[in-house]
């Protein structure tokens, strides 16, 4: 599910190990849909330790992530350094990305009726949030970032995760 692949030379950031897991086929299940569903998973001591780490970052950022206009305020900030500087000079835009996606998935958890989750799909497996173990409903909230930072949009986070909200808000 991911966008962005790190850069070769940074060894700063480790890569996520993350199991890969099989699909069911269609035909192992009466269900035509089955392929279809996604594999729901809770998080494992990694995942925590990612999400931790990275909320750690953005409060070192002073990013509040309770709060949509400084989380977007933040990674707009972020590419806004990042275009600007030298292609050579540029810091890793995957470790970005994946800072400002759990600061998003974050909010969401703690405003949604969405939780942390390891979804795996037809894209692959990543950190989502989902409905339980239903996965009926996923936001993949490294997709939200990747997509808009390749197409260098900015001042999207209020409305985009302001929608979500509004659609899932706890009840």
């Amino acid at each position: 599910m991911a966008w962005f692949g790190r850069r070769r030379d940074d060894d700063a950031v480790p890569e996520p190990q993350v199991e890969e897991r099989t699909l069911p086929s269609a035909g192992d299940s009466l269900d035509p849909n089955a392929s279809l569903r996604p594999l729901v998973d809770p998080l494992g001591d990694e995942e925590r330790a990612r999400i931790r780490a990275a909320l750690e970052s953005l409060t070192e950022d002073d990013v509040d992530v309770d709060d949509l206009a400084s989380l977007g305020a933040g990674l707009d900030r972020a590419y806004a350094a990042w275009s600007a500087s030298p292609e050579d000079d540029r810091p890793d835009h995957a470790a970005i990305v994946e800072r400002y996606a759990i600061g998003i998935g974050e909010y969401l958890d703690r405003n949604t009726d969405l939780d942390w989750q390891v979804v795996t799909d037809v894209f692959g497996t990543d950190l989502s949030l989902t409905e339980g173990s239903k996965g009926s409903f996923v936001v993949v909230p490294h997709n939200l970032v990747a997509g808009r930072w390749m197409r260098g949009e900015t001042g999207w986070v209020p409305a985009v995760v302001g929608h979500i909200v509004k659609r899932r808000s706890r009840r």
